[in-house]
């Protein structure tokens, strides 16, 4: 049997989790595979816990702490990591991006990654990161275009977008990119798993204003939340925070425009642009 991998528990929350969880589970004499039975998981989360790839919800969690006597040690790392989410937050997210199979957006600045032309796309990391040289700006351009092939996939995710309004009428990189980008946007809703709606900003106040909000959903398990903006970014994993959020996503899209209506909307915003290019 190979050595378990070497762990740095300084290097992440999570590894820090990780590490305390394999020396319980060592103390008391159990593999992963006897562990994952008690708690009704699979051999192999129970290993990403132990790497610090992934953390588990906040009921594991607690069934993992009382069963393996940690008074409460892996509850408050747990509710530690939670507060101080890890820097690789978005490293993390496209990784369960290639895995869901339902997608669930609401954009408060930016069109979704996933749906980005590589002039907007350019733009947004130019601004963003100002501090990139632009070989490293054209490598990240690269790497979110290359995000794109999800949606291209035999069984590709639903992506259901709700766009503040700002996100259609900024115009990221001038008019033309704005009529170029606003154009993929609408040959995108073509395919029946993509779905868009509109905020309008007459809407008034609502409950995302804090930032971007997406919902992710698998086949195998539970829901997640990736939050951007605001006073907290990062991943939602436990029960009642996925609720939560999934709540003021709801919220959010019953207050958007329709997809029919969207689409003239964006139409109509491609119109502005053009008329902005005459002048």
């Amino acid at each position: 049997m190979p050595a378990p991998k070497e762990l740095d528990p300084s290097s992440s929350l999570p590894a820090l989790y990780g590490t305390k969880l394999r020396k319980l589970r060592m103390r008391v004499g159990w593999t992963q595979k006897e562990l994952a039975e008690k708690v009704f998981l699979s051999h192999s989360r129970i290993a990403q816990f132990e790497l610090g790839k992934e953390m588990p919800s906040r009921e594991v969690s607690e069934q993992l702490d009382e069963l393996l006597g940690a008074d409460g040690d892996l509850n408050d790392l747990w509710e530690y990591a939670q507060r101080f989410p890890p820097t690789d937050a978005f490293r993390q997210y496209k990784r369960y991006e290639t895995r869901a199979v339902a997608m669930h957006k609401y954009q408060a600045h930016t069109v979704p990654g996933l749906l980005q032309t590589e002039s907007y796309a350019r733009e947004v990391m130019r601004h963003a990161l100002p501090w990139c040289t632009p070989g490293e700006i054209e490598e990240k351009v690269a790497a979110r275009l290359a995000r794109r092939s999800v949606l291209l996939k035999e069984e590709p995710p639903l992506l259901w977008s709700v766009l503040d309004e700002a996100v259609i009428r900024r115009p990221v990189g001038g008019p033309s990119a704005m009529r170029a980008q606003l154009t993929y946007l609408l040959e995108a809703i073509q395919a029946p798993n993509v779905e868009m709606q509109v905020l309008p900003f007459a809407v008034g106040g609502h409950a995302a204003m804090g930032g971007s909000v997406t919902v992710l959903s698998f086949d195998n398990a539970p829901d997640i939340v990736y939050l951007e903006g605001g006073a907290v970014t990062g991943m939602v994993k436990d029960r009642r925070g996925v609720a939560r959020h999934s709540h003021r996503y709801d919220r959010v899209q019953a207050l958007a425009l329709p997809p029919e209506a969207s689409a003239r909307w964006i139409e109509k915003a491609m119109e502005d642009f053009g008329a902005c290019e005459s002048i």
